[in-house]
Formats: structure tokens, sequence, C-alpha cells
């Protein structure tokens, strides 16, 4: 269908006084079509209260800037409406969406283009290779998702025009400030002048909205908790430690803590590392995920802890927004949060859209909480916990191959049922990127599997397959 629509206005394409083309400029997908396409790509089957107002309020036609916690669903929030919106006019960019970092870049990314039918979406960031996202942008995309400074990059490089985008949506526009990214997203908003509707989203209220944006008559939509600045689905514990090195009272509480995940916070990079290390020494399975690792690692990381792999992640504040992780379930703060907000993100990578979830405050013997942190109960660790090993059922594997190299997801899940032995249950959670792939499998059979799975050919030739892991 889609292909017969794009035939339809290529023949029509010199002719703007056509029926036929301002019949199907104007046949954009209809909400019907992208709930459907919500529950069978996602699972989503139906939009919570806050995405819900969202979409009545944007039938007005105005500018909107949408304050909701972290967590609550706004990408699902802005998409339904900009999709709506969207015309089936091939090689024409219709909208531009702008994150502050290349994790809620790629989140974004993969909400939007597996439920947007028969138009382009292309996502550039930093850590990209900038001429992959060059000759992906010579096919104009309906939409663009980007972070700020790659987005201008390639507009002073003239890979892209953006003068006549109509949609612009600004993703966690607080962080994008305190990012210090003010001066890219002036610039580029000054090279957007036909813009018909802005739409900023944001987890904090905002002191004032900077006049480059051109808010003069917009909806605000608040859906921030007033009264608490924590959300009431979890509850935040107070852990005493008397060490000033916290890592032994960290050991203990997660050993004490019930199965799942969990993210332990910490505000330097080089103590990243540090606790991560002494976890793993502790025979403690964790990762750890910080700016400045390798794009490859920052992701491989995240995609082990999602699928299980790993049940501990060890981050900065860099894992508190943009990444898309369900079911974690317990936050542990290390270093006390620098600031309200910091305590907030933290906090909302649990409890995610009405689940519970709880946080742990790490206090030293000579630390207090900060007016902004505020305490439910006071946890009593046992003097030596239950001696265990935290590692998970599952492990991965990592294939060296991936979208780039015309690899579906359905091409890794046959090869694996056809060459491992395993059934479809048993075959996990499958990671797909543009060079690569990781596959969940269960732990106790990965030994057994990766020689059988090296001497198979995916789609007609060999790849290689090695065990997924986080040095």
């Amino acid at each position: 269908m889609e292909k017969a629509v794009a035939l339809l206005v290529s023949l029509c394409r010199f002719d703007k006084n056509s029926v036929i083309l301002r019949l199907i400029i104007n046949a954009g997908m209809k909400e019907t079509e992208i709930l459907q396409a919500l529950a069978a790509k996602h699972g989503i089957n139906e939009l919570n209260p806050m995405q819900r107002s969202v979409l009545e309020a944007s039938s007005a036609g105005k500018d909107m800037v949408i304050y909701s916690a972290t967590g609550s669903g706004k990408t699902i929030a802005f998409a339904v409406p900009l999709l709506k919106a969207l015309r089936l006019q091939p090689e024409r960019l219709q909208a531009v969406v702008i994150a502050p970092s290349r994790e809620l870049v790629l989140q974004i990314y993969n909400v939007l283009q597996p439920i947007v039918k028969g138009l382009k979406v292309t996502c550039c960031y930093g850590g990209h290779k900038v001429e992959e996202e060059r000759l992906s942008l010579l096919v104009t995309p309906a939409i663009v998702v980007a972070t700020p400074g790659r987005l201008l990059d390639h507009v002073n490089r003239g890979h892209i025009d953006i003068r006549n985008v109509r949609w612009l949506v600004l993703d966690e526009f607080d962080k994008a400030l305190e990012l210090g990214f003010e001066d890219e997203m002036s610039r580029l908003m000054r090279c957007m002048p036909n813009l018909s509707r802005r739409v900023l989203t944001s987890a904090t209220m905002l002191d004032e909205i900077p006049v480059y944006v051109k808010l003069d008559n917009h909806l605000t939509l608040n859906f921030l908790n007033s009264e608490d600045s924590i959300s009431p689905q979890i509850k935040v514990w107070s852990v005493a430690s008397t060490e000033r090195d916290k890592l032994d009272t960290l050991r203990h509480l997660l050993l004490s803590l019930p199965d799942g995940k969990s993210i332990v916070f910490v505000n330097y990079r080089d103590a990243v590392e540090r606790v991560h290390s002494f976890l793993c020494k502790n025979r403690i399975s964790s990762g750890m995920y910080h700016g400045g690792m390798e794009q490859i690692e920052r992701e491989k990381a995240v995609a082990l802890f999602r699928n299980g792999s790993i049940m501990v992640m060890v981050s900065t504040d860099l894992a508190s927004r943009g990444l898309d992780i369900s079911e974690v379930n317990h936050i542990i703060h290390y270093h006390l949060p620098v600031s309200a907000e910091s305590f907030i993100h933290r906090n909302g990578r649990t409890a995610r859209i009405g689940s519970t979830g709880d946080a742990y405050v790490l206090l030293g013997p000579d630390e207090e909480c900060p007016d902004y942190v505020a305490i439910d109960d006071a946890m009593e660790l046992p003097y030596e916990p239950e001696r265990r090993d935290l590692e998970s059922a599952v492990a991965s594997l990592y294939f060296d191959a991936g979208r780039k190299d015309k690899i579906s997801r359905g091409d890794i899940a046959g090869f694996m049922i056809a060459n491992s032995g395993l059934d479809s249950s048993q075959v996990g959670k499958i990671e797909l990127s543009d060079h690569y792939a990781i596959v969940a499998v269960p732990r106790e059979k990965i030994n057994v599997l990766l020689p059988k799975l090296k001497q198979a050919k995916l789609k007609g030739r060999k790849v290689r397959i090695s065990i997924a892991e986080q040095r």
C-alpha cells in the first residue's frame, strides 16, 4: 500500500493542483492506526490519562509545554499527535525531535520508527558515524530525531534542510538547558522559520522559557505532583554505614535485597569504575555506565541490564534520564544526589507507569540528608547477609552483524532456533543495532551453544559470535 501511495505521489509531483495529490497529502495516519501500531509493536493497549489528555489538548492546534514525571510516558504522549499530523509526502522533512542525550534519541527513535507507516525516520547523535548519517539523510526522512549538536552539524554541512519543518519537539528541555545546549538550540530555531507547532516536555518546572523558543500563545499541561516531589509508589529508606567508604555497606545491602534489578548511583566517573570493580571482586555481577565510556560499551551495558544478563548497574546521573529500562526494582544512592532534581530523576528509574519500587540512601557517619531527600523509614542491615552469588539465570550472545548488514530480529531468531537446540521460548530479548546484535539465552546453556552457532551461517555467511560481557 505504501509503495502504491509513493508511486502516485511521484506521478503527481509536478502537478500541484492535482486532486489525487491533495488527497494523498491529507491522508496522514489515523488515530486508530497509531493505537493499533502501539499495541502491535510496543504492547501498549491503551493510553494512560496523561497521554490521553495531551492528545485531546493537541486538537486545539496550539503549542504545548508538557510537565510530567520521568517514566510517565512522555514519548508516547507527543508521538501520537505528531504522527496524526504527518502527511504521506515522501522526501519532505516534516518534523524534528531534539533530545539532550544520545540515549534519549535512540529511545525516541525506537518508539517512532516501528509505528510510522510509509515514511522514514532517521536518528542522528554524537558517537554515531557522521558518514553513515549523511548517507541516511540522502533520502530525506519525514522525521529526524537528534541531539542538538549533531543536528546543527548536519545543517551546517548542508546534509539536511530544516527550513520547512512544521513540527518541533524539544524533549527533556530542562535537561538540555542544564547540559548547556542553549546556544545550539537557539541557532537551530533560527533555521526553522516556518514552524507551526512546538512541543516542549520537561520532568521539572521551568523558571522561564527562553525567548528564542517563541512560545507566544501556548497550552501548559502540568501533570507533576505539586505536593510530593517523589512518586507515592516509591518508598525511600535510609541505610547507615559505619564506614566513610560505603562499599561494604553497599555489598550488604545488595545481598539483603529481594531479587530484582538495581541501579547504584554515584556522583563521579571514577567512582563508577571503583564500585563496579569492588562488586565484581565480591561475586556480584554488575555493569557500569558513564559518559566517559565508548558509545558501543554504553549501549552494550544497557542491553545486558535490560535483558537481565546483569542485575546491578553502577552509573552516574547520566542513567537517570533517557534510558528505556523497565522493571527496575531498587534505586541505591551510594552518593547523595547533588540536587532535588537529581533525586527525583534517579528515583524515576523505578516505579515507572504505575509499578512500585524502593530507593535506598546510604549515609556515612558524617553525612546528613539534605532537605530535598525525604526518608520514609530506616533499614537495619543484618550483621552478615547470606553468602550468595548475584548472578542472573540469563546470559547474552554478541553477534558481529546488525541492521546495516541486512540482518533482522527474525533472521536471528530463526538462526538460533535452527542451530542452537533451543526452542522459541528459550531465545530471549534480541537487541538489534546498526552493526551488532545482543541475544539473551539461558546462562546454563551458553557454553554448549557457542560452538554450535560458530559453525553455522546466518543468511548464508559466517558471523562472529561471542559471549557478551562488560569488561
